[in-house]
């Protein structure tokens, strides 16, 4: 399925590439937003392969209290802060390059702020969940922020594909639909993990103590898991 969600993402960018080229040498607009909406696709698949912080989305959407409004925000957030994070680069071009990519379609320095973040929101989940904190209002959208820093590099490389050629406006025009994808992708993930944990929720309404218990479990394992992937990512770049 990978390799086939990989093949899938190779055609429609190579006919992005062809779009950009015709647009570049006077092709017409009509045209490219008649095949603008295969960025939607792009980004759905795109965002099925592996990365894009669904585990982290799941995991902590699993351990908090939520509801399918509030997660559907966070994998927005996520979404949007993923995509935007390479569009920025990508019009800061060469000063913004040359100290944070270390790689084409990488960015280290922000990978690792959003690594450790993440390490310290897993920290707090831990301290909460042991001392039974309260959920603070904006701290999905805090977690969605901090997991998305990781610039999408489908974007990074559209975007500047298109500001090379001149067009820039239509390399942040895939852009938005691509977001638009991976939106969905991500909000579904967000609702399956919310529908998981109400699931619980149901099955032991009658005991509340035990209820109890097992959320700040979870809780507890969300934030060691978040924490513990966190140190790990950082000590294995």
């Amino acid at each position: 399925m990978f390799q086939t969600l990989v093949e899938f993402q190779r055609t429609i960018y190579l006919a992005l590439g062809d779009q950009i080229k015709l647009l570049s040498s006077g092709g017409d607009w009509l045209g490219f937003m008649a095949f603008l909406p295969m960025g939607v696709v792009f980004g759905a698949a795109h965002a099925l392969t592996p990365g894009h912080s669904k585990a982290v989305l799941a995991t902590y959407l699993a351990g908090s209290e939520a509801k399918v409004a509030r997660g559907l925000l966070v994998s927005i957030t996520l979404s949007v802060t993923h995509v935007t994070i390479a569009v920025i680069i990508a019009a800061l071009s060469l000063p913004l390059v040359s100290i944070a990519l270390g790689s084409v379609g990488r960015a280290p320095l922000l990978e690792h702020v959003s690594r450790g973040l993440l390490g310290l929101i897993g920290l707090w989940m831990i301290w909460r969940a042991l001392s039974h904190g309260h959920h603070h209002k904006h701290e999905g959208e805090a977690v969605g922020f901090m997991a998305g820093l990781i610039p999408c590099p489908l974007t990074l490389f559209a975007m500047t594909f298109a500001m090379s050629r001149g067009v820039p406006v239509a390399g942040l025009l895939f852009a938005v639909t691509m977001m638009t994808g991976v939106a969905l992708t991500l909000s579904t993930v967000a609702v399956l993990s919310i529908l998981f944990r109400e699931r619980l929720v149901r099955v032991f309404e009658s005991r509340p103590r035990l209820f109890a218990a097992i959320s700040r479990g979870i809780e507890g394992v969300a934030g060691m898991t978040l924490a513990g992937v966190a140190v790990w990512q950082i000590t294995a770049a």
